[in-house]
């Protein structure tokens, strides 16, 4: 997958399209992502412990990957991703600007 946890990434498609936000997990198997403030859902929660109220509750839905671009840390632009090995080991680049994704 091109994108991970705690990337700041665009949503290119869908009915977020524009919006930006950061990566929050990442499930590669479903080739999918949870991004902050975006695909919100409604749940319906039965009280627990934690919330003894219960009620309808506002929380991220997964979106999936392809819809999703990471934003280029030079430029401040979605880019697509690119790998070089460099001092041994394999880092994503930004093909925008070359930059390493990776710290």
């Amino acid at each position: 997958m091109h994108v991970k946890k705690g990337d700041k990434v665009k949503v290119i498609t869908g009915k977020d399209s524009g919006k930006e936000g950061t990566v929050l997990e990442a499930y590669p198997k479903k080739e999918r992502v949870l991004v902050e403030g975006v695909n919100m859902v409604r749940k319906h929660s039965k009280p627990s412990q934690e919330n003894p109220q219960g009620g309808i509750l506002n929380q991220e839905g997964s979106v999936h990957v392809s819809n999703v671009m990471p934003i280029d840390p030079k430029t401040g632009e979605p880019t697509r991703v690119g790998y070089e090995v460099r001092d041994g080991k394999k880092v994503r680049i930004a093909k925008k600007s070359g930059e390493p994704l990776d710290k």
